[in-house]
């Protein structure tokens, strides 16, 4: 809910209260200035027709008690999608929007019967479950919300960033251009890296500190953000493209099939019903990482810098479990 609707909600709860209401009173309970408050109810009247009208005895008040802010007309189905949407980010994103999520329903059930909300409340709590798998503990709400309002303004960002693949922290200054939430659960934030100079992705709970600068940027009106995403196995990119063969036996094939992996991708069926999957994607050590998770049942057939990062892997595992 935005944060005008709140105000509205809050100053028309007012208003029909018996107290004197005056734009002192309005801006001690909204904590806001005063030219918020009267900005507010010009908009109320303005855009809504309130009956709005004031003197020195009664303060604010409407002329007309039986009129009503509009409301929103939300049917069962709808309002169980929202709640279960609601469900879903609080498992995938954490806590970030937790607290707005809880409001926002709460809000929105108020146009239900209580039982109806109960009910739907019930359901969606005992019979659908969302996991996300590994939780992220270090999401970090206020930058989240730093984030969106870097977005909704074009402002560039300054982060303390720790790259866990080095482990080590740097400064950056970075332009925001979008979020990739990937797999539902790790949420990345890319953009222009000024120390760089290129595009670059930052994980957000990696993201130690966050500040918004002055200065606005214009995003480069030739970056396609779905084109940059298609490039990628999961989630690692790169800026070299690679033609990639990964024979599955006929125990692994059926979960090959059963789902589109890479936008990029054919499959070559054997005779024996096993499989060669094939894609053009950049960066290989998330594809390595995956494919060794099937196993004896696959086999990296090209490009050679991924067949040697597999068999460097299973060296260095064979060292570990001393075979």
């Amino acid at each position: 809910m935005s944060h005008r609707l709140e105000r509205l909600l809050k100053i028309d709860q007012l208003l029909r209260s018996s107290q004197r209401i005056t734009q002192g009173i309005l801006a001690q309970h909204l904590e806001v200035k005063e030219r918020t408050v009267r900005d507010d109810l010009h908009f109320l009247r303005d855009r809504y027709h309130a009956p709005l009208e004031f003197n020195k005895q009664k303060g604010w008040f409407y002329t007309d008690s039986n009129w009503r802010l509009p409301s929103i007309s939300l049917s069962q189905g709808e309002l169980f999608a929202l709640t279960l949407g609601a469900r879903m980010l609080e498992a995938y994103a954490g806590s970030a929007y937790e607290k707005e999520l809880r409001s926002s329903i709460e809000q929105l059930s108020k146009r239900l019967p209580e039982k109806s909300w109960v009910n739907l409340q019930q359901l969606a709590d005992e019979r659908i479950i969302f996991r996300s798998g590994a939780e992220m503990l270090n999401l970090n709400s206020e930058i989240f919300q730093q984030l969106v309002e870097a977005f909704n303004t074009s402002r560039r960002v300054w982060i303390h960033y720790y790259a866990a693949t080095r482990n080590e922290e740097s400064e950056r200054v970075v332009d925001p251009y979008f979020l990739d939430i990937y797999r539902g659960s790790n949420p990345y934030l890319i953009g222009f890296c000024h120390k760089r100079q290129a595009i670059r992705d930052f994980r957000i709970d990696r993201i130690k500190k966050l500040r918004l600068l002055d200065e606005k940027f214009q995003r480069d009106p030739n970056f396609d953000a779905k084109a940059y995403l298609e490039k990628r196995f999961q989630h690692e990119g790169g800026e070299k493209l690679f033609s990639v063969a990964i024979w599955f036996d006929k125990l692994s094939a059926p979960f090959i099939r059963e789902r589109r992996w890479h936008v990029t991708q054919e499959i070559t069926e054997h005779p024996d019903t096993s499989l060669t999957l094939h894609l053009v994607t950049a960066g290989l050590n998330d594809l390595k990482r995956w494919v060794l998770g099937y196993g004896k049942g696959a086999k990296v057939l090209e490009p050679p810098e991924l067949v040697t990062l597999v068999i460097d892997e299973i060296q260095q595992m064979s060292k570990i479990y001393q075979i």
